[in-house]
């Protein structure tokens, strides 16, 4: 049986997709393409060293974010994709183009969703915000994407303890690391169809298609 193509969206360093070539490419799914709404996205490269296609699709070429989105649906659509992972993107999608891809756009988010989420929360300002709260644990959340900001039903969650002792930094790196995990579990539980939605409910199935 021939795998299932993956397209990641990513905006800079890319050590999420990093994590999708060293886990799940050419093994459970395999990366038809990369692209960057940024051309020095760092992100590019990884995907280069690794024989993968990329694409640059810059926001600074279209006069609307609409006209963008079209721009990346036309371009996705020219493929066999079953799914598209946000991997560190950092622009927001249209309604369109999420009805476009119901259920198969997934994002990974450096909190507990839905805590720390949303409108404003990105990259440090995440672990700022856990920090200044007081929060015992934090982690990091895999879910399906929807037309509002890490919304969508999720997927898996995984926790870390936020220390007496932490910077934003230390904690952001700490959870990197199981982000590294999640989001390759994620992407092969997909690619191996054994995720079902169920409204807001993310059932998961082993290999045999028993409810885990």
């Amino acid at each position: 049986m021939s795998l299932k193509k993956i397209a990641v969206l990513i905006s800079g360093g890319g050590s999420n997709l990093q994590a999708l070539i060293d886990k799940v490419h050419k093994k459970s799914a395999v990366i038809d393409i990369v692209i960057s709404d940024e051309e020095d996205a760092y992100g590019l490269i990884r995907a280069k060293n690794n024989d993968i296609e990329t694409k640059v699709i810059s926001t600074k070429s279209y006069s609307s974010r609409e006209e963008f989105c079209t721009a990346l649906m036309e371009e996705i659509d020219k493929r066999d994709i079953s799914l598209i992972v946000l991997a560190g993107f950092m622009k927001i999608l249209s309604k369109d183009f999420m009805h476009h891809f119901k259920e198969k756009v997934i994002n990974i988010h450096p909190s507990l969703i839905p805590s720390f989420c949303g409108k404003g929360y990105y990259g440090i300002k995440v672990h700022e915000k856990a920090i200044e709260y007081g929060v015992k644990l934090s982690g990091a959340t895999v879910h399906f994407a929807d037309e509002k900001a890490d919304n969508g039903p999720i997927i898996i969650q995984k926790s870390v303890e936020v220390k007496s002792d932490d910077t934003p930094k230390k904690l952001q790196d700490r959870i990197l690391k199981i982000e590294h995990e999640i989001l390759p579990k994620a992407v092969e539980l997909f690619c191996e169809d054994r995720i079902e939605i169920n409204e807001r409910m993310v059932v998961i199935k082993d290999n045999k298609g028993e409810v885990i």
